[in-house]
């Protein structure tokens, strides 16, 4: 009780009354201050930044027309190979004689284009239907190389048209050369099956390998042409690889979606 008594009366005592009251240090202002002015900045940047993001996927080097898988149309065993891989060939070509119980026949290309694969050699037997070589659409030598990036469906519908795209090309070492420079410049409206890809790319198994996650959409992209660099495309590098692109080459393409306001982040 004695010093509840002490103390009110040195609470009453007018000495303290006349002493001024400190609501906070200098510090505690200048804290405040520059928390109120980081605020308001991000509220600004929030509304009118934007913030770049981009999608990566898989790709592949083709000459745009695709690659369609040549099978034989008779039973029998190969006797010639007509044919060499990296030939250029024209409609109805030979690539290969297969004896059959009635006769020798000859297996011809369906369309015009480039020997990517063959699978029949000397002295097979093969059946009706099997897969004997993959041609890659081609009407000519300077035909123009493009990249097919196959994207996740849930990204495609929000790529931009003539969105800038990087490929990183496996073949070319990155670190050396940088990336191979290109733009959007079809995005297809439907997702791919595994069949329609292998169809499109002359390969089963990149069509089982593109689609374990979900059937992506293809997205071609045109490469950016640059007389100053050996393989006739730009690349981030001065000059790029001292060498030419070959089709059916495999990448990664990384695509430059549309710019958000970090705003939009938070509406519904």
């Amino acid at each position: 009780m004695q010093f509840r008594q002490q103390a009110l009366a040195k609470l009453q005592s007018p000495e303290e009354l006349d002493l001024p009251v400190r609501f906070a240090r200098p510090q505690g202002w200048l804290v405040l201050s520059v928390t109120v002015v980081v605020m308001a900045a991000a509220s600004v940047w929030a509304v009118t930044g934007s913030v770049a993001s981009t999608v990566t996927a898989p790709a592949v080097l083709t000459h745009g027309q695709g690659s369609y898988v040549l099978q034989s149309p008779v039973s029998g065993q190969v006797t010639a190979v007509l044919a060499e891989q990296g030939e250029r060939l024209a409609a109805d070509a030979p690539v290969l004689k297969v004896r059959t119980a009635k006769g020798e026949t000859v297996v011809r290309t369906v369309a015009a284009g480039r020997v990517n694969a063959l699978a029949a050699t000397m002295g097979a037997i093969i059946q009706t239907g099997a897969n004997v070589a993959s041609v890659e659409k081609v009407a000519g030598a300077k035909d123009p190389l493009f990249a097919t990036v196959y994207v996740p469906a849930e990204n495609a519908a929000t790529i931009p048209d003539d969105a800038a795209v990087d490929l990183t090309v496996q073949s070319v070492p990155t670190q050396e050369y940088g990336v191979l420079r290109g733009h959007v410049k079809k995005v297809d409206r439907n997702a791919q099956t595994p069949q329609q890809i292998s169809a499109f790319l002359g390969d089963n198994q990149l069509g089982e390998q593109f689609t374990k996650d979900g059937r992506p959409v293809a997205v071609l992209v045109r490469l950016d042409r640059s007389s100053g660099t050996k393989s006739g495309y730009k690349w981030s590098s001065d000059k790029g690889p001292p060498f030419r692109l070959d089709s059916m080459t495999m990448a990664s393409g990384s695509i430059r979606m549309a710019d958000e306001r970090p705003i939009d982040w938070l509406l519904p």
